[in-house]
């Protein structure tokens, strides 16, 4: 069983950037589908993005879409999310997540979080 440990979160100002990367442990990291999802306070958690296991097929909440690009090194076992034109609505708790079938579903192994903070 994989598992997922997300860096790359902080402090940054609207407008700005931030990439985000989650690394899994295991041989079986290509094989899953992968996500990014994110949870604000008092807010539920919500898909960000999700991208198929050879990284052919991507897709985007539509609130991110054009701004967040969701990428995958299955050589390194690492999952990317390039953040562009953060937003303070932005500003969450961000998770990756693997999944069992695409598009994405069947969540089965999360990460920890990393704080990402957009001021205004």
């Amino acid at each position: 069983q994989v598992q997922l440990v997300e860096s790359g979160g902080g402090l940054v100002q609207a407008g700005g950037s931030l990439r985000l990367s989650c690394a899994a442990s295991g041989r079986t990291f290509s094989s899953y589908p992968m996500g990014w999802f994110r949870q604000a306070p008092g807010k539920e958690r919500e898909f960000v993005a999700g991208i198929r296991w050879n990284g052919a097929g991507t897709n985007y909440a539509d609130s991110v879409k054009g701004r967040f690009t969701i990428s995958r090194d299955n050589a390194k076992n690492t999952l990317y999310l390039q953040m562009n034109s953060l937003k303070p609505e932005d500003t969450a708790i961000y998770y990756c997540a693997a999944g069992s079938h695409w598009p994405l579903r069947g969540t089965h192994t999360w990460g920890q979080g990393t704080q990402v903070t957009v001021s205004s």
